[in-house]
């Protein structure tokens, strides 16, 4: 496993773990398994966005599970949401895998850490009212544009989907949990599509993938219950706060 001493094994798993309760929790967390193995191992872009996305697959599928147990999944408003951007992500993914090798990472990461702290400026506002926030279904030209601008992202920094979709849904009056649900949905479609297109380029680190993989199914199982116990409020200020902290790493290590 690229000789990784146990420190860093053990700094890996904890990654993975984290990102599982953060993508079931707030959205946010599939950003860091790509961040753990840009930061601790000598993958090279593809090979980071491919074993990232490849992470997804296993944690997607429990996720979705989950919701739909809890029937958040199954509500008709969310089930719409979920099957219009999981759909358009059978065309972003590809898209995304395909500009990989053509874009720098550096000026990718500018961009995608200035976008960070742009959706989490859109979320604060409805996080910071004290009163019940007014929901809506967003049109379908909405969510087409949605599912398919994260599913590029997705595809070419192997980001899972909620990570974006949660707070682009939040900020255009997707109520919190129904937000979670679809994007869960979504990333199936993602991880599954993105694992295939990069495993066609053999660029999955199969070995990595499963010591991040593992210990995020468990954070996911977690992420969820905490979803479900914590006010609507305190997630949405738990998103925004994630965001912010996670635009300036994006920004300067990008």
């Amino acid at each position: 496993m690229h000789d990784l001493s146990p420190l860093i094994v053990v700094a890996l798993a904890l990654v993975g773990f984290a990102g599982g309760v953060g993508i079931t929790a707030i959205g946010p967390g599939g950003i860091l398994p790509t961040i753990g193995l840009v930061t601790l191992t000598g993958l090279a872009p593809a090979e980071v966005a491919g074993t990232a996305i490849a992470t997804h697959v296993a944690t997607g599928a429990l996720g979705t599970a989950t919701c739909a147990r809890s029937g958040h999944l199954r509500a008709p408003g969310t089930a719409r949401v979920a099957w219009t951007v999981g759909g358009v992500a059978l065309i972003g993914t590809p898209l995304g895998i395909a500009l990989n090798s053509l874009l720098s990472p550096r000026w990718f990461g500018l961009v995608l850490g200035a976008l960070l702290a742009v959706v989490a400026l859109l979320v604060l506002p409805r996080a910071r009212r004290t009163d019940p926030p007014a929901t809506r279904r967003p049109g379908l030209p909405l969510l087409v544009g949605i599912g398919l601008f994260v599913s590029v992202v997705a595809g070419i920094v192997g980001i899972g989907g909620p990570m974006l979709t949660v707070p682009l849904l939040v900020a255009v009056g997707f109520e919190m949990l129904g937000s979670l649900a679809a994007a869960q949905a979504q990333s199936v479609v993602i991880a599954g599509v993105g694992t295939i297109g990069y495993l066609l380029q053999g660029s999955i680190d199969w070995p990595l993938a499963v010591l991040v993989g593992v210990p995020e199914l468990a954070g996911v199982l977690l992420g969820w219950r905490i979803a479900r116990a914590v006010p609507t409020r305190t997630l949405q200020l738990a998103l925004v706060t994630a965001l912010l902290a996670m635009a300036p790493y994006l920004v300067w290590h990008g």
